[in-house]
């Protein structure tokens, strides 16, 4: 089991990455220049912000995880504390997508349909990772 949540660990590090690889396209393909130049200048700079913090959050988690890698395996207690708290963090963005956010919402096309899902089965794959850790 040890061997199996080693291999987890760094795919969740690397995975993390992966998310921001995808949250780097969501401006040009969400059409932001043009949607956010509807909102006033304060709303627009709030979500310019509230994106640029979340694009940290995820950086970090992914960084930490690989540099405390050895610290989760071992059970160590900050490091455990860590991985409860990105396992909420994933937790939470899976309720939101399951509960808040609704399909008609999305952008129409195969390709934002595939990209969905495969973003909500990594949010699954690094919750379920970070909660084996605490567990």
């Amino acid at each position: 089991m040890n061997d199996i949540l080693n291999l987890m660990l760094w795919l969740a590090g690397i995975g993390h990455f992966v998310v921001l690889i995808a949250s780097f396209q969501v401006p040009f393909r969400l059409r932001w220049r043009e949607e956010l130049h509807r909102l006033s200048s304060l709303n627009r700079k709030l979500m310019w912000v509230h994106g640029g913090f979340a694009v940290l959050t995820i950086a970090a988690f992914g960084t930490l995880t690989l540099w405390l890698h050895n610290e989760m395996l071992q059970g160590d207690r900050a490091a455990r504390g860590l991985a409860a708290f990105i396992a909420t963090y994933w937790t939470a963005r899976i309720a939101v997508d399951f509960l808040y956010y609704e399909h008609a919402d999305w952008p129409k096309g195969w390709q934002f349909i595939v990209g969905h899902a495969l973003l909500i089965g990594l949010f699954i794959a690094l919750a379920t990772t970070y909660w084996m850790v605490v567990l």
